[in-house]
């Protein structure tokens, strides 16, 4: 009985402290609400713990790839929807949504070969589509030697470790191999998610990195931030230069570079197959979904303020994951349209 009444106590005292700490039980009790794209959870999650700190304000984001992201946001479940795949400027105005870009980073293909340690072996576009083509079926594949002279290449089987949800990522790593190869293009194509012709599914960036750290021979496609988290190992890519590329925070800039955000309708804009020596080939960029007509001021306005926050104050934690942040000039441009068009009954809501 008296520890009861100790832990009321205890747990009376706690919620008293965090009221006055944040100066008010609505801003305590205030919670944000989105779904979707695992690509960019590591980052999210860490913005939200130092958010969460700074504010009191909690995140409550669903990691359940981009599309249920894209349902959820659409039957109007959620706060924000997020996804790694880009709606064109039609879609957009069809459902009323503003989308806009949040952060970037790259897409990595993870082996779990004996012997080779991450960078250790090098594909080619050809090859790699050729792997997930069900083409390629065994790690000494002449195809892959003749890229990996002095690398001891054994003769396991290739399992092939895909999506099993509608991704994102599915369609970043997509987008790419349609673009490097026509037999791609044609068999299988660019997609959130896609018939695949070989291997087996894993849901989210957690259940493909799970996948391939257990099964020998595995190959996969997951966001950098999940392969340094699990200590997978990452194959060197060539990219459109010639050059056999490492997945860094510097091979992504050097990708997002040349993006024109300024004269992207609707912020639509792929950065898989980016030219320049240092590109990693497969880099991409996350986007935010929110409504354009809001019934409720305080809500919208929440959500608003925790991009801004991550926007002015999360570069450092995304480098620290090899996220690349968002160049202010493209804030400038987001944060112009957020002023435009979010707004409740007929008024703005960001100024």
């Amino acid at each position: 009985m008296l520890f009861q009444m100790t832990k009321k106590l205890t747990t009376m005292l706690l919620t008293l402290t965090v009221l006055v700490t944040f100066s008010g039980v609505a801003m305590a009790s205030t919670t944000i609400n989105g779904a979707g794209a695992t690509f960019p959870y590591p980052v999210y999650g860490q913005w939200a713990y130092l958010y969460n700190k700074e504010t009191g304000v909690k995140l409550n984001y669903q990691s359940i790839g981009s599309g249920g992201g894209i349902k959820q946001i659409t039957a109007k479940t959620v706060d924000f929807g997020a996804s790694d795949a880009p709606l064109t400027s039609d879609k957009l105005d069809a459902e009323g949504l503003l989308q806009f870009p949040m952060i970037m980073g790259g897409v990595v293909p993870v082996v779990n070969i004996p012997g080779i340690k991450p960078g250790g072996i090098k594909l080619t576009a050809s090859t790699l589509s050729d792997i997930f083509l069900g083409e390629i079926t065994k790690w000494n594949d002449p195809k892959i030697a003749a890229d990996n002279a002095g690398v001891k290449l054994p003769e396991t089987a290739i399992t092939v470790v895909h999506r099993a949800d509608g991704s994102g990522t599915t369609w970043i790593f997509t987008n790419y191999l349609s673009k490097v190869s026509k037999s791609w293009q044609e068999k299988v194509g660019n997609a959130k998610s896609v018939k695949w012709p070989a291997g087996v599914g894993g849901k989210g960036n957690e259940g493909v990195a799970a996948y391939v750290q257990r099964i020998k021979g595995a190959i996969g496609y997951v966001e950098y931030a999940y392969a340094l988290q699990n200590k997978l190992t990452y194959a060197l890519l060539q990219n459109r230069g010639g050059s056999f590329v490492a997945p860094t925070s510097t091979a992504f800039q050097a990708a997002a570079a040349s993006a024109e955000w300024s004269k992207a309708p609707g912020f639509y804009l792929v950065l898989t197959d980016q030219p320049g020596k240092e590109s990693w080939p497969i880099t991409g960029a996350s986007f935010i979904l929110v409504h354009k007509q809001q019934k409720d001021a305080a809500t919208i306005k929440a959500v608003l303020d925790f991009f801004d926050w991550c926007y002015a104050n999360g570069g450092p934690t995304a480098e620290k994951l090899h996220y690349v942040p968002m160049p202010q000039n493209v804030v400038d441009l987001v944060q112009a349209k957020w002023n435009q068009e979010i707004k409740v009954g007929g008024q703005p809501v960001w100024k």
